[in-house]
């Protein structure tokens, strides 16, 4: 009895992953994609905060595909120029798209 609910339940999450997909994102990113453009993110996040020039608060990181986009706003082109470095020098980040307004 406890193999068939087994064998039951191991089919209902097969078929759970096959009807939703591995599809996470509009795009179709996978779930795996998903969660190493989460880490990227998260850790482009953590660098901004550790530093001194760049203001992790006034600056968003968004991550698809290991490209990495910035926006907000920064005091000035060193703080812009110094976050685009720091989330280029993350693992796994692909190409940074640097969309900081410098006001």
């Amino acid at each position: 009895m406890k193999l068939t609910h087994a064998l039951l339940a191991a089919t209902a999450a097969v078929l759970v992953v096959q009807t939703t997909g591995c599809a996470v994102a509009r795009d179709q990113q996978t779930v795996g994609s998903y969660i190493d453009d989460t880490t990227i993110t998260t850790r482009v996040k953590t660098r901004f905060a550790e530093d001194k020039t760049v203001s992790a608060m006034a600056i968003n990181v968004e991550t698809l595909k290991g490209t990495v986009q910035l926006s907000g706003f920064a005091k000035s082109p060193e703080e812009k120029n110094m976050a685009q470095n720091i989330a280029s020098s993350v693992p796994g980040v692909v190409a940074v798209r640097n969309d900081i307004v410098i006001r």
